[in-house]
């Protein structure tokens, strides 16, 4: 659904968190009661927690800052920032503009209809409750250098939230970060080219900030949100220009000094660093003691044959 410029409107008026009777709202907006009505469960349909109280009208179940695009773009002045309201895809938004893009260009969503996760998982991301944001990137090196990427992303992010009190978060290979044992925000990497040329990748992160239960149902995993590491409210543009900042700088390091510049601040941030874990691979099991990652972002397993490393797979805890 696109946001017709009577619910963005309307949106603004909500976004303070108090309520606003259908009659106030149908003056400000010109329309009628009823009208405010169907726009107020069109909104909904996004993921919005809306309250809706006889007697009382209209309100969001918490504030909501909505992207300011050109604050974004002062602070992040490297390549243009595209904000939008409602999008399928800011990975795929990028992804069908590579050659016409400057590298380091963003792309902002405060929701998407058709978000995906990794091996093409849905990634359920409704309006306003996430940090959504891809970066483009335009690689000399080829296909084959950006191997670990999602690694130095996952440093960069993490970096970024301590950087603003958010701490105890904590990296699982290859592209979540984690808190307190649940998923809180991951990392989607793409990419087209070839492995000797140039090479095009766009970098996608979600971060979970505060999700409604409606929406949370979807999620088939343990989750956790940002509320949770740090109870003040979040200033979601502050986090969106330190979070998109921190990708670029991580690109131009990645680029210059590779995957290594990484790999110590991961492996102190990998909360699975001496637990029993078990790796799947497709129908294969492996059983092993998880000791970080290697100067290649090969996942590094202590098994009954000794260290063993990984490049593929999906992580998770040996159940106790």
């Amino acid at each position: 659904m696109t946001l017709t410029p009577v619910r963005q409107a309307l949106l603004e008026i909500l976004a303070d968190g108090e309520f606003h009777s259908g009659e106030q709202l149908g003056e400000r907006l010109g329309i009628s009661r009823a009208a405010v009505s169907k726009h107020v469960a069109a909104l909904k349909t996004l993921g919005l927690d809306i309250y809706s109280l006889t007697g009382r009208g209209h309100r969001l179940a918490l504030p909501l800052a909505l992207y300011e695009r050109e604050w974004l773009q002062q602070q992040l002045p490297l390549a243009p920032v595209h904000v939008f309201p409602v999008i399928d895809s800011t990975n795929q938004y990028l992804l069908e503009r590579v050659g016409r893009l400057d590298s380091g260009t963003l792309c902002l969503a405060e929701c998407q209809s058709a978000g995906r996760g990794r091996r093409g998982k849905l990634w359920v991301s409704p309006f306003g409750c996430q940090l959504i944001v891809s970066l483009y990137w335009r690689l000399e090196l080829g296909m084959a250098a950006v191997m670990g990427l999602s690694l130095a992303i996952g440093v960069a992010v993490v970096d970024a939230l301590e950087e603003l009190g958010y701490h105890g978060v904590q990296l699982k290979w290859p592209n979540d970060l984690y808190y307190q044992g649940r998923k809180l925000a991951g990392i989607l990497v793409e990419m087209s080219g070839s492995a000797g040329s140039l090479c095009h990748v766009v970098v996608g992160v979600g971060v979970n900030l505060a999700m409604p239960q409606a929406e949370a149902d979807k999620i088939d995993q343990a989750w956790a949100e940002l509320r949770q590491v740090r109870s003040e409210p979040v200033d979601r543009n502050l986090l969106a220009a330190r979070v998109a900042g921190g990708l670029q700088r991580a690109m131009l390091r990645f680029e210059q000094d590779g995957l290594g510049a990484f790999v110590a601040r991961w492996n102190q941030l990998d909360s699975f660093q001496g637990r029993p874990v078990r790796l799947l691979m497709g129908d294969q099991e492996i059983r092993g003691i998880a000791r970080g990652v290697d100067e290649r972002g090969a996942l590094r397993l202590e098994t009954e044959e000794g260290i063993q490393v990984f490049f593929g797979g999906e992580l998770s805890l040996r159940p106790v």
